[in-house]
Formats: C-alpha cells, sequence, structure tokens
C-alpha cells in the first residue's frame, strides 16, 4: 500500500565530487518460470516501468502480486487504498501517472498505476536505496523482505546487481575524496549491466582489469592493461585506509607475478566495489570484504601522479 510520507528525494544526481548509484536499464532480470502467474499485459507494464524509471522490474511485479495479485483483486482496502498497486488517493494525488497517455491519472488502471509505482519508488530513493523505497511503501519491514523474496522469485538466475545483498540498492551516495576519483567511480557505475568478456575493454564489455584501466583513462590516468601489473603502479594503501576510487586486489597466487583479480573501491563503510567478476556475469556492485580468499591489497593509481 503507498502512502505519502514526509522526506522523499527526488532522483539522485551528481554533484562535486559525490558519485551517486543505480542500475541502469541493462542491468534488468529476465522472467524466471516463476513469472508464468503474471498476465501478459501486466508483465509488459512491469518490465516497461522498470526500464523506463531504472527500477527492476520484478520488484513492481512483487508489489503487484502481494497488493492486488496482479490485479485479480482490486478491492479497496480498509485504510483506503485503491487500485492494483493500492495508492492511497492523497499519495495518488501526488505521484499519479498517465501511463498511457490519454489524458486521465486513473488509480484503477494498471497502464497508469504500475509507472505511478515506480514513480513512487524512485521518489524515495530506488534503485539506490531499494529496501528505504519498499519501506516507503509500505511501513513494514517484513512486506519489505517479502517484496525482495517475491521478486527473486521473478527473476531469471541471480540478480545481484538489482534485488541482492550484493546489488545496486546497497550502494548509495559516495563522496569521493579527488575529482579524478569521482571520474573513476563514475565511469565504472555507468558500465553495470554490461557482461564480463575476457580480454574486454569496453564498450561493451569487460574483464576486470579492464574495466579499471578504462576507468582510469576516463579519467586522463594511463595505468597498465593486466591486474598484476596494476598492483604494482599505484602506492599502497593500507586497509582500513582506503578510499572511493582505489583499487582492490584479490587471488594472488604462487608463481605469479601478482594477483588476478582486481576491483574499484566504491562504498567503504559497507565495503563494496565496483568489478566485472568473470565469464557469465555482468558488471556489478559486490562486496570486497566477503571476497573468497580475501583481499591482497590495495593501491591508489592518481596517487602516483601528485
Amino acid at each position: 500500500m503507498a502512502t505519502l510520507i514526509g522526506g522523499a528525494t527526488g532522483a539522485l544526481t551528481s554533484g562535486g565530487n559525490r558519485v551517486d548509484g543505480g542500475c541502469p536499464a541493462s542491468a534488468q532480470p529476465g522472467a524466471s518460470d516463476g513469472a508464468r502467474d503474471i498476465p501478459a499485459a501486466y508483465l509488459r507494464l512491469y518490465q516497461a516501468a522498470g526500464n523506463a524509471y531504472g527500477i527492476p522490474w520484478t520488484i513492481l511485479a512483487a508489489i503487484g502480486h502481494i497488493e492486488s495479485h496482479h490485479g485479480r483483486d482490486q478491492s479497496t482496502s480498509s485504510a483506503g487504498a485503491r487500485g492494483p498497486m493500492q495508492f492511497m488517493p492523497a499519495t495518488w494525488a501526488a505521484y499519479g501517472v498517465d501511463g498511457d497517455t490519454d489524458g486521465h491519472k486513473d488509480i484503477t488502471n494498471p497502464a497508469d498505476a504500475i509507472p505511478a509505482a515506480a514513480h513512487y519508488l524512485r521518489a524515495n530513493g530506488a534503485p539506490v536505496r531499494l529496501r528505504e523505497a519498499i519501506f516507503a511503501y509500505n511501513h513494514s519491514r517484513s512486506y519489505v523482505d517479502d517484496v525482495i523474496t517475491q521478486a527473486r522469485g521473478y527473476a531469471a538466475g541471480k540478480i545481484t546487481e538489482t534485488t541482492g545483498d550484493d546489488g545496486c540498492d546497497l550502494a548509495g551516495p559516495v563522496s569521493a575524496r579527488t575529482v579524478i576519483a569521482a571520474r573513476v567511480i563514475s565511469y565504472a557505475r555507468a558500465q553495470v549491466g554490461k557482461p564480463y568478456i575476457y580480454g574486454g575493454t569496453g564498450p561493451t564489455g569487460y574483464d576486470c582489469s579492464g574495466l579499471t584501466m578504462m576507468a582510469y583513462r576516463s579519467a586522463g590516468i594511463a595505468i597498465p592493461r593486466l591486474s598484476d601489473a596494476q598492483y604494482w603502479f599505484g602506492p599502497r594503501v593500507p586497509a582500513g585506509q582506503e578510499a572511493p576510487g582505489d583499487l582492490v586486489f584479490f587471488d594472488y597466487r604462487p608463481g605469479h607475478s601478482g594477483p588476478g583479480h582486481v576491483g574499484i573501491v566504491y562504498d567503504v563503510p559497507r565495503g563494496l566495489m565496483l568489478v566485472a567478476p568473470h565469464t557469465g556475469t555482468n558488471v556489478r556492485v559486490q562486496s570486497y570484504r566477503n571476497y573468497p580468499g580475501g583481499v591482497v591489497g590495495f593501491t591508489r593509481p592518481y596517487a602516483r601522479h601528485h
């Protein structure tokens, strides 16, 4: 049930050295067999609204399932919420959308109500603060958990970029120490959802060191192509002093000249990095603290030039 509360924010924008998170449309998950209960017309509307607002369509579908079983039960709630996405009238007045461009914002029309739900979630922090946005929709932690669980059931494969514990919803605004670091992060974040391609340096896909190299190149700094050489290029940063834009390394095996894997430090408090993990995955936000084998070390390539 969408209710109007204070503190809602508009779509986030970058300012100064602050870099905002978010999931591009390319990170939208596919539909699993579990999505077969969604009427075709509703599925199209969920997916279109997800793409338009940069929110996982599975989240919208999960809310639609919980609120009205995809329009199968549109009775008015005891609190006065109406329509397939169960908007309160006051909330609808503020966030209603004319999704089918017929000149009317109809709370009972899924073509209007579904994009309105995406609009409301976006205004309350999604996709960066996805759980907060869902909580704004219905002030219940169990409701948030139910939506996330249902969304995962609708998604084909593991969707860590969108609704998982390693996802974009955990990657909030970060403050980079320098303009260079902010540019590195902004470039890498814009690649989220693109496929891992061995040897890839963009723009269609990347491997781990291809992503880091191109992110630094976007900031005007040339670093080596491969992760082992990148490790020896930049000044070391002690663990616990890492900052957004630093490189974080893993997988230093005996007999090798350096670590075999690298990411870009993104959100330090949560221990998150921007990374191209491995074949079969996409560029994503992922924990560096929980990475198998642990962190080898951190470097700050741009400090070499200052």
